[in-house]
This record gives C-alpha cells, structure tokens and sequence, in this order.
C-alpha cells in the first residue's frame, strides 16, 4: 500500500466539529496535552499519538464500554496466538525463551491493531495516517484498513491478484470483510483463543450455506456424501500462496528486518490438525507458513528447539472460493488425484517430523471412483 503524504497523515477535517457524539471532545481529552499553553513546544509534552493502545478504559472505553472490556482479548489487539505458538516451540531452558520471547515482541507483533487503527487511522504496520481527516469511521474501510494488514496473502487472494486465480464469488457479489467478519468477532469475546479458528462467534460457511443439505439445493448428494469428512474449502478453493523460511535479524545500522526464501503458489489437502466437535471433518486445506527451526538463529542458537512440537502446514481458509474449481468437476478430479494432498515427499526432510501429523498416509489417500 502506498504511503500517506505527510500532510494527508495528520490533516484534520473540521466537519469533525459536527459529529454529535465526538465533537464536543477536546483533543486533549483524548491525546493529553495543554491547549492553553501559546508554547506549541511545551503545549505538546504528554500527547499521545494513539490513546486507545494499550489501553483505550479512558479514552474510547469512557463510552464504550462493553466494547473495551474485552479490548485486551480481541486477537488483533493481543496477537496471542503468536506468543502461544512460539513459545510452544521454544526451547526449554528459561535464558533462551526469554531471548525468543524479547525478539517475538520486536519482529512479530507489529501488526498490532487497535480501535484508533481501525476507526480513525490507517495502521501503523503500513506508516499509519489518519483516514478521512480523523472523522470516525463505524465501519473500517476495507481497502485502508483489513487489507493494509493482511495483505500480501488475503487481498491478493479475494482481490483475484494472485496470476490466473480469479476474485473469490463473494467478491463478485460486492462483500466486503464485515460481511462475514462481524464487529462481535472483532472485538473479542473476553476469551482467550488458542488461534482464530477456536473463535466461537467466528464466520462459518454454514451461516449463510443453511440449504446445502436440502433436497433441492445444489448436489445435496455430494455435500451429504462429504459432510464432516472435507472442509468446504477443498472442494471450493483455488490454489493460494505458501511462504517458506523466515529469518528475522538487526542489520548494521541497527534495524530489524526479517527475510524469507520466497513463496509458491499451491493447493494442499492434509489430515485436519484442528479436529474438533466444531471441526470434524478429516481433509482441509493446509498452507506452509514460514516459521523455520533458525528463525531466530541470528539473535539465539536453538531457539526453537521443540521446533517439531507443531506442523509448520498449517490449517487454512482460503479467500479465493469459488462454486466451480477444477478439483470438483467430477469425483475423480479428486479421489485418486495424488498431487492434491500433502505426501511425505512434499514435506522438506527437515520438517517430516513436525508434520507427521497432517502428511497423508498412501492407505488414507481417497482412491479413484470406477465410472466417475
């Protein structure tokens, strides 16, 4: 994403005057500050570019409230499952997780969110300014906003930017994220997830898919047929990016950086590392994400030493959904189609065991339909 100018970053609109619930606010009710003192120096000791982090009680929670209460919970604010994953990996000795842990917090947990970063300003992973001239925006803008974080993977995937990937349906159908992404799931629920998937007030297909089932909807034969034992999106996604080998470092000026050894462009179905009451089926969709044994080598030696505690093929939900992709033209498009799943041989030898878990084993594989 482009970069505000800097006037645009902090340029005022009046008209905020006008807003009868945050008019009457004093900047200095909000930011601190003095504006009684003529010094412009002096009237500026104490300000605070963003009261609603990390804290926002006193600020936007004076009026909301019920919102606030669950602030710290909300995953975009904590980012806990960050922590819970890394940490699961670390070493076991309490020196190096301290190291591991001090450097998360520095390279890992940029994309913080915030109320101010999602109602008033762009956010400050992507140089921040304000949106609209500070006037609040109830509903965050997507395109300034969901997609300045989530970008490289997500917005290329719904947007149709990825190379001969089309725009995901619901794209076609003009929704945008809180369609499916309600303010409820935004928020938090005061519970403290594991990961987004555990989310109870989470989107599901099923919440507007409610006839998939139902004699005359579209082949209830096959979603019967498939209930609890593929996720949706294997049968309904398009190939996604996979990231490989992230290692973070401080370069000789003294900036900290992260690099990886690229990405690819793949479809994937393993075994289902998340099954539960609420995720039953036994094949979903999995994506490489880019945590790697040395990924913080430059600051600690075996860091993540329980490396193989957790797959680095991970759980995935696709925004590239589509009614027809070529893997459900017809039953054999899958079953028997070998290069569909996550085999052994497609697991670098040094994660297999990590990953034992979600690699397909030849018996499990779904076998060709004869007359399909």
């Amino acid at each position: 994403m482009e970069p505000l100018a800097p006037h645009e970053k902090i340029w005022v609109d009046s008209s905020i005057a006008e807003d009868e619930y945050h008019g009457d606010l004093g900047c200095q009710e909000c930011h601190g500050g003095d504006p009684s003192d003529p010094n412009w120096k002096t009237a500026h000791d104490g300000v605070v570019k963003d009261p609603s982090y990390p804290d926002p009680s006193a600020t936007c929670g004076a009026c909301h409230d019920s919102i606030a209460e669950h602030y710290d919970k909300s995953l975009h604010v904590s980012l806990a499952p960050f922590k819970k994953m890394i940490d699961m990996r670390a070493s076991d000795d309490p020196d190096v997780q301290k190291k591991v842990d001090h450097e998360r917090q520095r390279h890992c947990t940029q994309c913080h969110s915030s109320c101010g970063q999602c109602h008033i300003s762009r956010p400050e992973a992507v140089e921040g300014g304000l949106l609209e001239g500070h006037l609040f925006q109830k509903t965050p803008p997507m395109h300034t906003v969901c997609t300045a974080c989530h970008g490289s993977r997500i917005e290329k995937e719904y947007l149709g930017k990825n190379k001969g990937i089309p725009p995901d349906v619901h794209k076609k159908k003009y929704f945008k994220c809180n369609k499916c992404h309600k303010a409820e799931e935004m928020h938090g629920d005061g519970k403290d997830y594991a990961n987004r998937y555990e989310v109870e007030n989470g989107p599901k297909c099923l919440d507007c898919h409610k006839d998939i089932y139902e004699p005359k909807s579209a082949n209830p034969k096959s979603h019967w047929i498939h209930k609890d034992q593929v996720s949706c999106q294997v049968c309904h996604s398009m190939p996604y990016k996979n990231c490989y080998s992230c290692h973070v470092g401080t370069d000789k000026q003294g900036f900290k950086y992260f690099k990886t050894k690229g990405s690819e462009m793949q479809f994937k179905v393993g075994l289902n590392p998340l099954q539960s009451d609420q995720r039953p089926e036994k094949f979903v969709t999995l994506r490489h994400i880019p945590v790697d044994q040395q990924t913080f080598a430059f600051y600690v030696k075996d860091g993540l030493a329980d490396f193989d505690r957790m797959p680095n093929w991970k759980l995935t939900t696709p925004h590239n959904i589509q009614r027809h992709t070529p893997q459900n033209k017809t039953c054999n498009s899958c079953h028997g189609k070998e290069e569909l799943f996550l085999l052994e041989k497609d697991v670098k030898p040094k994660y297999r065991k990590a990953n034992k878990d979600v690699v397909v084993p030849p018996e499990k594989l779904p076998q060709k339909r004869s007359g399909s």
